[in-house]
């Protein structure tokens, strides 16, 4: 057990922009990959690096989180003196208002995070797809004599709020700024997740609390990056932020490459999600499978490619998937084609139909629909 870090993890994020795939399920229980919930990733990374006691603040639509991660057996955190504490989205115990921004929530659970031994604490969102090796992060942050470090990763901006940051010859942050507008361009992007110590975030988040202030990364981050106390922690290989449907789509598809599986789930540190006991997949005789991610438990008759297939999905003799992701249980019935399509679970799509989007913007049916 790793006694210098503990974390707090927040399991709502971009609702809004990811619609139809939230309707249903906050932003940490959103499947990614074939078989993995976004909140594996963060767990798993912070498991591997000896952090076990792990607080989840939610925020709304958690009952499938609550059921995915349920007392935390899967990643060993089924403990008696630390594992995972999920804590409800209301402010105070005398309140009913769900709370405004990470501040209020933080300064919610402060008993929590003052009676935890840890010195240090990592708070972070649960929509990170990345391999991450927080004893590194915290080595560089003492290294550095910083107040907070920062993870950050190289990519393209999106459509989605992105938070840009410029920085020194010694990684010390010189200039941080909010960016909505699309670009091509690389850029170094805050994954949102942040050491520091355990008694500087109180400090910190009882002060901007004593001030009406909510927003953690303005009132809290921004402000002290203008101070020259944010350090940055360029995290290494594959790491992405899944914030709207299209980045959703994008960073699933690039895991159909394989130097970026081998960078997200090749490493000795291994990904763990909830275990489910499935028979292996069952390939028809005129079924035809290119360059897909295919999980336990389908059934393919037809033809796949590009594609990613969660669990018991099934895929009837002339139907067609191409460049699309179909979730759990889903069903894709006779002659039917699908293209740049994302079905959540326990979609069927009918009998000769035919469906189509774009890879930038692909079309979400939502859970349990028949179309």
């Amino acid at each position: 057990m790793n006694n210098k870090m503990m974390s707090v993890l927040f399991a709502s994020g971009n609702e809004s922009k990811l619609n139809e795939l939230t309707i249903h399920r906050t932003t940490a229980s959103l499947p990614f990959g074939g078989r993995y919930r976004l909140i594996d990733f963060t767990l798993s990374n912070l498991v591997n690096s000896g952090v076990t006691r792990i607080g989840i603040i939610t925020r709304s639509n958690y009952s499938s989180l609550m059921d995915h991660i349920r007392m935390g057996r899967d990643w060993d955190l089924n403990r008696k003196n630390s594992g995972i504490a999920v804590f409800p989205p209301f402010v105070l115990n005398t309140s009913r208002d769900v709370y405004k921004g990470k501040i209020e929530a933080i300064y919610t659970i402060t008993d929590f995070i003052n009676k935890s031994p840890e010195d240090y604490v990592i708070v972070a969102n649960c929509n990170i797809a990345a391999n991450i090796d927080f004893n590194d992060v915290l080595e560089k942050h003492i290294e550095s004599g910083a107040d907070i470090t920062m993870l950050c990763h190289n990519g393209q901006l999106t459509s989605s709020r992105r938070v840009v940051i410029t920085t020194n010859a010694k990684n010390r942050v010189t200039d941080i700024f909010f960016v909505e507008s699309p670009s091509q361009n690389e850029r170094l992007l805050s994954l949102n997740a942040y050491i520091l110590k355990k008694d500087k975030l109180v400090a910190y988040v009882e002060n901007a609390y004593a001030r009406g202030h909510v927003d953690f990364e303005k009132d809290v981050v921004f402000a002290e990056a203008s101070l020259g106390a944010v350090n940055v922690y360029e995290v290494p290989g594959y790491a992405s932020i899944i914030d709207d449907v299209k980045m959703y789509y994008t960073e699933s598809m690039k895991l159909l490459n394989f130097d970026t599986r081998e960078q997200l789930f090749g490493a000795d540190k291994k990904i763990y999600t909830k275990v489910k006991d499935s028979i292996p997949t069952k390939y028809g005789k005129g079924s035809y499978v290119k360059n897909s991610l295919i999980a336990d438990g389908c059934t393919i008759d037809g033809t796949v490619e590009n594609s990613i297939l969660f669990r018991n999905v099934r895929i009837k003799a002339g139907a067609v998937v191409r460049d699309s992701i179909i979730m759990e249980d889903g069903e894709i019935m006779e002659d039917s084609t699908l293209a740049y399509a994302i079905t959540d679970k326990s979609v069927t799509i009918k009998e000769n139909r035919q469906i189509s989007g774009f890879s930038t913007y692909p079309i979400v049916i939502v859970k349990n629909k028949v179309v």
